[in-house]
């Protein structure tokens, strides 16, 4: 059976049954409704409507799809390990009687070995914002009104599936970039833009604050050209007050996502960004 490519970091995990750090994980905190599957082969293991929150640094189910997770005793007697019963990937292990839910079951279960599939929504749309380290961008959207979820990556640039590494080395034509998903219900996209300004000095050139290079340059991707028309007129607004606006707009292509541990970084460090700073400016 052929199975899908897995990373160094993925095969530790799901081939050697190594375990990713507490908190650091990708889907520790995620709320949004869809299914988790098998990283190496696909299968669909856990429903988000069984996710609770256990507060012990990995994403936490007390039930499973039925036939999807087989359960084995470790050697030592001690845990039970869970794994994927179409290909054996580690997923993580079960702990039974601690009382969190009525089911009365915790899988403890590493992000690193799932993917998550969201539930398609007519109300659920996606932007995307630069204004430099995207680890401070994503801190002020992902505590934003009516905002379900964000992701953090890179955009813009001429290389497939970059690294961190070769983003920071200023050849790849790529900006540090927050994918920003949100309820249409709850927010709109006039609000996040107002937000991106308020949130940055969107008049500096040649980065943010200490964090200098073309990687940290501020930018909205707009997808279509509402989104442009929208952009637009905050930068009219905003030249009309005196500032000179450095925001480039540019249409939206492939986002790369960066790697596990940049995600919602503040939030697993407990700590507050250092160039990103929010001002009101828009009544």
């Amino acid at each position: 059976m052929k199975y899908n490519k897995l990373t160094p970091e993925e095969e530790d995990v799901i081939l050697r049954k190594g375990t990713e750090r507490p908190y650091s994980g990708e889907y520790l905190d995620n709320k949004k409704e869809g299914t988790y599957v098998c990283k190496r082969c696909d299968t669909p293991l856990y429903k988000s409507s069984d996710k609770f929150d256990s507060h012990c640094g990995w994403p936490s189910f007390d039930d499973e799809i039925a036939g999807a997770v087989k359960r084995v005793p470790d050697k030592d007697g001690r845990r039970t390990e869970i794994i994927c019963a179409n290909c054996g990937a580690h997923l993580g292990h079960v702990f039974l009687g601690e009382g969190f839910t009525d089911k009365n079951t915790r899988h403890c279960v590493n992000s690193i070995s799932m993917k998550f599939i969201p539930e398609k929504s007519k109300t659920i749309r996606k932007a995307y914002f630069a204004s430099g380290c995207f680890w401070g961008t994503e801190y002020y959207f992902m505590k934003a009104n009516g905002v379900k979820h964000t992701a953090v990556g890179f955009m813009g640039g001429h290389v497939d599936n970059p690294s961190y590494k070769e983003v920071s080395g200023k050849k790849t034509g790529h900006l540090e970039t927050t994918e920003v998903e949100y309820d249409t219900t709850k927010t709109s996209y006039e609000d996040l833009v107002k937000l991106f300004f308020e949130t940055h000095d969107f008049t500096q050139t040649d980065g943010q604050g200490p964090d200098i290079g073309p990687q940290y340059l501020s930018c909205i991707f707009y997808s279509d050209e509402n989104e442009k028309a929208i952009a637009q007129k905050y930068i009219d607004i905003l030249q009309s007050k005196g500032y000179k606006v450095a925001t480039k707009l540019v249409a939206a292509s492939t986002f790369w996502k960066a790697e596990d541990y940049h995600q919602q970084y503040y939030l697993h460090k407990g700590t507050t960004p250092y160039c990103h700073v929010y001002r009101k400016i828009f009544d």
